[in-house]
């Protein structure tokens, strides 16, 4: 693994460390590309239950290094940045059926705003902020942002981050529903680490196809989604983390998931 990208797991749950500090963490093709294949390792893992993205130093993500794109020797442009990088990025954390957590410490801005927003949780220290940032510097939304914000926080509210990239602060985040939860930066650690182990010690499958519903509910029918509740719900009615549970229940224990 590059040490861009920091690993390392412990027991089920597996942390992802962007590893720029001096950079506040954004992205140069090498920590985007070995985010891509830890995350692609981690979907494929069966050891792996939950997936914790953090980052090192003051910010959890600058977005985009402009470095990069501005030499004219290294070759990368926007079409590399986004069919390349980023967007395989968005597809992996969403497509992957195992829970995401993003803790973040400091700033995301830009594409790591949004590839925070597109985990299945986030956790900020009253520390961290957001902004979008593109505007400024005459871009357009990417990573999912222009799909992603109008779910969480409604049209108006998304045009005014996208369009003015004002800074929001993590508490101001979490009133507008665009977060899980804001914690003292001391407790932010700890605070991801038991979300984390709760979510290890649930029914893995379960919570997978939970998100897999979740994704299909943003453009599935009524009556499609109906369908796949039903399908899915059928699928783990027959599976042994159902039985368990149940049993768990029924003999008032703890249950153990496989």
């Amino acid at each position: 693994m590059s040490d861009l990208l920091l690993k390392k797991q412990e027991g089920a749950i597996l942390e992802l460390s962007l590893n720029r500090p001096k950079q506040y963490n954004s992205f140069n093709r090498p920590m985007a590309l070995a985010l891509i294949a830890a995350l692609e390792e981690a979907a494929a893992d069966q050891t792996v239950r939950v997936i914790v993205l953090t980052a090192q130093g003051k910010g959890f993500c600058a977005g985009q290094d402009l470095n990069e794109v501005t030499d004219p020797n290294n070759g990368i442009n926007f079409e590399a940045i986004l069919e390349e990088h980023y967007n395989p990025i968005i597809r992996l954390i969403r497509q992957t059926e195992k829970p995401i957590i993003a803790a973040l410490q400091g700033v995301a801005a830009g594409a790591g705003a949004n590839i925070a927003l597109a985990c299945d949780f986030v956790v900020c220290s009253e520390k961290a902020s957001f902004t979008q940032a593109f505007s400024k510097i005459g871009l357009v939304p990417d990573s999912g942002g222009s799909y992603i914000l109008p779910r969480l926080v409604g049209w108006q509210r998304a045009n005014a981050m996208l369009m003015l990239s004002e800074k929001f602060t993590a508490q101001e985040a979490l009133e507008l529903g665009m977060i899980y939860k804001v914690v003292a930066a001391e407790e932010l650690s700890s605070t991801t680490q038991q979300l984390a182990e709760r979510l290890a010690n649930m029914p893995g499958q379960a919570l997978g196809w939970t998100k897999r519903l979740l994704n299909a509910s943003i453009t599935n029918t009524l009556e499609e989604q109906l369908d796949l509740e039903s399908d899915l719900q059928i699928k783990a009615g027959y599976s042994a983390d159902f039985k368990e549970g149940v049993a768990a229940f029924l003999e008032k224990r703890t249950p153990k998931f496989n």
